[in-house]
């Protein structure tokens, strides 16, 4: 059975930091494309960081600097590690995974493949 579990999520002040683990299961890890999106209230979804075909890391302007996405193969584990978090920052954090690539090597939603079930964060002043 196949399932991407997301935890790490909490409650933080804005300046903190929380790092999200996404561990994979039932699927050829290493073959997959793998990212991070967000859902905010109110909001359209947003892809946060990803991979690019090449291996290189890719970013959402509004988290540039601030987000590190990578990957841990021997643990089948993708990870966001967010630092200087910001009230903006607030949302449910999903990761997805599909064989194709072609939304998350552009930080977009993909429209096949797998999602976790979410891990909240929120960012409080």
């Amino acid at each position: 059975q196949v399932q991407l579990v997301e935890s790490g999520g909490g409650s933080v002040q804005a300046g903190g930091s929380l790092r999200l683990p996404c561990a994979t299961y039932g699927i050829i890890y290493s073959t997959l494309y793998m990212g991070w999106l967000r859902q905010a209230p109110g909001k359209e979804g947003e892809g946060v960081a990803g991979f690019e075909s090449n291996g290189r890391t890719i970013y959402a302007d509004s988290v540039k600097g601030r987000f590190t996405i990578s990957k841990n193969n021997a643990k089948n584990t993708l990870y966001l590690q967010m630092n200087s978090l910001r009230p903006g920052d607030t949302a449910m954090y999903y990761c997805a995974a599909n064989y194709n690539g072609y939304a998350l090597t552009r930080l977009g939603r993909p429209t096949d493949g797998y999602w976790g079930q979410g891990t909240q964060v929120t960012v409080s002043t």
